[in-house]
């Protein structure tokens, strides 16, 4: 590449002109040359280069004065920060291009746009620094983009001010955070053509989770309209996750999807003097999301193909970082820039950090919740950020250790964002700037709060606990908490294949890297109470109950779908396909819903459908709903959920399980009707397990056997009704104890009949959790499987191996 070049083609950059073109053009010209072939659209654009900012510089005789003004700067002092990034940028949008360097922009932008087009026709004009979208230091954000804009002389003042944005203030404290000589980093500007998303959608996509670092799904998100409000946290926006090994199988993947509030969007300005202006969103438009799902299905799979490309290129897995736009005229989907990602590709993923609240019964002490980036806990005093501007950021006080609250945070306020322990925002969505930055100093961050400026002040302590799933949760007060380290290279290997029990979808990918052969307890009761939020039958059911208050909830609730069939489905299929996609292809159990009724009656809806029983525990819940004319309807959603995360996304590493079922009889009726609506054994290669939890599943175990594919033993029930005990009642509590010998007896005799029928036998219930002894014991027996909580796993398997290594000595 000739470096003298002052101006050049997009399509002729390729990766290893980072020094002439920046990273951000580097990465473009790429991917226009090689991606676009494989239908991956690009816009075109024209790149002018570092040479021609230097030059700038040369001809200006700015280098000494921008020396003198960064010489003895206190990066640590915001008021001298300030002052040194104003009297820079100052200078060099006061200097001028000499007239062979004007001509040659301008005849550039010519040739891209045309002469009769460039007064209503706009372009983005993009800075791309040459230590910029690099593998070992992103500087995401740190320069400006300007859009829609339109003319030569304002396409002439966007790149000067291009240029001076390589001095704002948190591209000098960036740099000077890690060592990079502020004089030797050039700039460079794309201009590039727009994607009209002003009337379509933008946003961002990664081809990693971003808070896990789970390896194998595509995370969206998006809005309405230009995708700088994405970017900057102004908005909450759609979320969207793809699972991307059975997407390049054909499958139609999405395993998420999140509709985020999209108050404002960012449109065309409506006149000369305003490139653009930001909206409300129209509140019909805010209610859908701005992606169908052919549309994410296609983003996702140009993210595969981009990832693929870089990691081929650089010899090394290479998660990336892309932002997106449609245009709403044309419905095309393009890619507008992609950047490797930096923070977990990064990582050692055989260690692994994990915080735990100590406290049990903390949730009156929850004031707020929103979206949690990372996963880790904080406590410390609130600074809350409301009326400040960026202008006057400098003369805060902000302690170190304080916990940061804004609206949003602007790339300006990064030095104080070094200083605190935690972010909280009440706008923005996963990738958002302070979702970014926060990942990069490895603090806490919840956003999207919604009121988090209203409702918590200054000087008032708070814990801030980002490790309890994708949603954040921020607690009055400084709440006990634990750090734990694993090493999971230490862990040994066993014989005895060692299962999950995950609760919540939300912590799916958190536990992924965990060597789990699986989920043996994937409950349906938590994703229905904390995704779906209402009584089955209420939200099928409620305009018979005629009740207002209800039928509003239900109507807020189900914004964004066909109906109320259509919500409870998908919002099941995603979190039951969120568990799956973690471990496929290993089985993941998904337990039929099980609450009893006095569960169900305090749902929302639930007084209207609910009995009134004297001992739940043992009443109508389990096998014995799944058939009744009271709740046949509900059971049908939930097979169909199954059927859509089996079939349509994929993961027919599910195997359903049958709970609380009471005689062989009732297991052949609840078949009828999973025949009914279209789920049924053995089709596809579907399994069904039966919760082995009451004494006639193991009196009956030989007739039971001949009918399923495994016994999961629930232990706690089990314990309950061979003890003759309420485990809910305290008066009783010292009794409960699943290594009594009555208790041990009955699983020792499943198993030995299991195994004499070939039927796989596990357990899924507390006991191995709580009873590294009781593990041993299981193991003693010959048990198939062993499902344990995340937070027992470490000491179940050193339990096992233990065991097992005392059986091969014997």
């Amino acid at each position: 590449m000739n470096n003298n070049k002052l101006t050049m083609r997009l399509i002729e950059a390729s990766i290893g002109d980072i020094d002439l073109v920046g990273g951000k053009n580097a990465s473009l010209g790429e991917m226009l040359q090689h991606l676009k072939p494989l239908g991956v659209n690009i816009p075109d654009g024209f790149i002018v280069t570092s040479k021609a900012y230097f030059q700038f510089i040369a001809d200006n005789k700015l280098d000494q004065k921008i020396r003198n003004v960064l010489e003895d700067v206190d990066i640590t002092d915001l008021q001298e920060l300030t002052s040194c990034g104003s009297s820079i940028r100052e200078l060099i949008q006061s200097g001028t291009f000499s007239t062979a360097m004007e001509q040659e922009i301008l005849a550039a932008y010519e040739a891209l746009i045309g002469l009769e087009h460039m007064q209503h026709v706009g372009v983005a004009v993009r800075s791309s620094a040459t230590a910029e979208d690099l593998p070992e230091a992103s500087f995401a954000g740190q320069q400006d983009t300007y859009l829609n804009i339109r003319g030569q002389q304002e396409l002439l003042r966007a790149i000067k001010n291009c240029f001076a944005s390589l001095f704002t203030d948190r591209a000098i404290s960036y740099r000077e955070a890690l060592n990079f000589e502020h004089l030797n980093i050039g700039l460079s500007v794309c201009i590039q053509q727009m994607v009209r998303s002003d009337l379509g959608a933008s946003g961002v996509a990664f081809s990693i989770d971003t808070e896990s670092g789970f390896k194998d799904v595509v995370i969206i998100n998006g809005s309405y309209g230009l995708g700088e409000l994405v970017v900057q946290g102004m908005v909450n926006p759609d979320e969207f996750i793809v699972y991307k090994p059975l997407l390049k199988q054909g499958y139609a993947s999405i395993v998420e999807k999140k509709l985020g509030s999209k108050q404002l969007q960012m449109i065309y300005g409506a006149s000369e003097n305003k490139t653009v202006e930001v909206i409300d969103t129209p509140t019909e438009s805010a209610k859908r999301f701005c992606l169908n799902d052919t549309q994410i299905l296609l983003l996702s799979k140009w993210v595969c193909i981009i990832e693929k490309y870089y990691s081929d290129l650089i010899g090394k897995w290479c998660p990336m970082d892309v932002e997106w736009a449609l245009d709403g005229l044309r419905g095309d989907l393009y890619i507008v820039q992609a950047r490797p990602e930096t923070i977990h590709s990064r990582k050692k993923t055989s260690c692994i950090t994990e915080y735990i609240i100590n406290e049990k019964d903390r949730a009156s002490q929850i004031i707020l919740r929103g979206v949690a980036v990372g996963d880790k806990i904080a406590s410390g005093k609130i600074h809350n950020f409301k009326g400040v501007s960026k202008q006057n950021i400098h003369e805060i006080n902000f302690n170190p250790g304080d916990i940061m609250v804004a609206e949003i945070t602007d790339p300006d306020w990064e030095p104080i964002m070094k200083k605190a322990s935690a972010i909280i925002t009440n706008k923005g969505g996963r990738t958002c700037h302070a979702a970014i930055v926060a990942r990069e100093l490895g603090v806490p961050a919840i956003v999207g709060c919604d009121q988090a400026t209203e409702t918590l002040l200054t000087g008032q302590e708070i814990t801030v606990s980002c490790a309890e799933g994708d949603t954040g949760l921020i607690y009055r007060g400084r709440i006990p908490y634990s750090k734990y380290e694993h090493d999971l290279s230490d862990l040994p290997d066993v014989g005895t294949p060692i299962m999950m029990n995950i609760g919540s979808p939300d912590i799916a990918f958190q536990y992924a890297d965990y060597p789990a052969k699986g989920v043996g307890l994937a409950r349906e009761e938590f994703i229905i109470n904390n995704y779906i939020k209402i009584h089955p039958m209420a939200l099928l059911k409620h305009r018979e109950v005629n009740d207002i208050e209800l039928s509003s909830y239900i109507s807020s609730l189900t914004i964004g779908y066909a109906d109320e069939q259509s919500y409870f489905i998908e919002k099941l299929s995603y979190g039951i396909a969120k568990i799956a996609c973690a471990y496929y292809p290993n089985k993941v159990i998904v337990r039929f819903s099980d609450f009893k009724t006095n569960e169900y009656y305090n749902m929302p809806g639930g007084k209207f459908f609910e009995p009134k029983e004297e001992n739940p525990m043992i009443g109508w819940r389990g096998a014995s709903r799944y058939y009744s004319d009271a709740y046949k309807e509900a059971f049908g959603m939930e097979c169909r959920a199954i059927k859509k995360v089996r079939e349509i996304m994929g993961l027919d590493n599910v195997v359903v399980m049958i709970p609380f079922c009471r005689t062989v009889d009732e297991l052949l009726r609840v078949y009828q009707v999973m025949d009914e609506f279209g789920l049924k054994r053995g089709q596809n290669g579907m399994e069904v397990y039966l919760m082995a939890e009451i004494p006639s599943n193991v009196i009956l175990a030989e007739e039971f056997a001949r009918h399923i594919d495994g016994f999961s033993i629930g232990s706690n029930d089990l314990t309950q009704l061979v003890l003759g005990l309420d485990r809910d009642s305290a008066l009783v509590s010292s009794l409960y104890n699943e290594r009594n010998d009555a208790v041990k007896m009955m699983i020792t005799s499943l198993i030995r009949t299991a195994k004499r029928q070939g039927v796989k036998v596990g357990i899924c219930g507390q006991g191995p959790s709580d009873y590294p002894d009781f593990a041993q014991f299981l193991v003693e027996e010959g048990i198939d499987s062993i499902s344990v909580t995340p937070d027992s796993f470490m000491k179940t398997v050193k339990a096992v191996k233990e065991i097992e290594d005392k059986l091969v000595a014997y």
